[in-house]
């Protein structure tokens, strides 16, 4: 089974990929952020690396998703490869970050890749407010996203409910991260494991 966890830049992704994969025996499979040679380059100049990360990225999680299935075991993903088609690149070009032939070649590679693969049996989307997602970037502290601007987070926001809105692959399950501490509140994350059981259990 394939359960992946979506969300925008500190919705807590990371975090909940992590106690869920304790609590179900689960494998994890995080987004690779530290070992990422683009990302610094990125948020210095977007404009002349958006592409390279982008295509990074798409390469990583299209390599991913081939691995989850080929495993057999039941693995939880942080961040889905339909994130960064669906709102990071689009964001890029429309932002006049990324070239309108960068973005042409992007979407048809990604197009030829997840024709090839299949969705994830379970989506959970963390839905967070910007003073959330703000407030979960200050405290991890990672030095590249110090220059992250507001207006960016906005509009990744606005993509990501777009996108979730007209979700159709799979079973979805928003958890709204406002409202809920999973990282500190026991209650919070049985909470969300609760919600996940039932969905699961609608998947046998």
């Amino acid at each position: 089974m394939h359960i992946a966890v979506a969300g925008n830049i500190g919705a807590g992704k990371t975090t909940l990929t992590e106690l869920l994969s304790r609590h179900y025996g689960w494998l994890p499979n995080y987004e690779d952020v530290d070992d990422n040679p683009y990302l610094n380059d990125f948020y210095n100049d977007m404009q002349r690396w958006s592409f390279n990360l982008q295509i990074y990225f798409l390469n990583s999680r299209f390599n991913q998703i081939l691995e989850i299935r080929k495993s057999g075991k039941t693995i939880i993903q942080d961040r889905t490869i339909y994130e960064d088609a669906e709102i990071f690149a689009p964001n890029l070009h429309a932002m006049g970050l990324m070239s309108t032939r960068d973005f042409n070649n992007y979407k048809t590679l990604f197009d030829l890749m997840t024709s090839l693969v299949q969705p994830p049996d379970l989506l959970i989307y963390l839905r967070a407010s910007i003073s959330t997602l703000v407030s979960q970037i200050e405290k991890r502290g990672r030095e590249y996203e110090n220059s992250i601007r507001l207006d960016y987070l906005r509009q990744l926001n606005d993509r990501y409910e777009s996108w979730i809105k007209k979700y159709s692959l799979g079973k979805l399950l928003i958890v709204n991260v406002d409202e809920l501490n999973f990282a500190t509140s026991k209650e919070d994350l049985s909470n969300v494991i609760n919600k996940i059981d039932a969905q699961i259990h609608g998947l046998f």
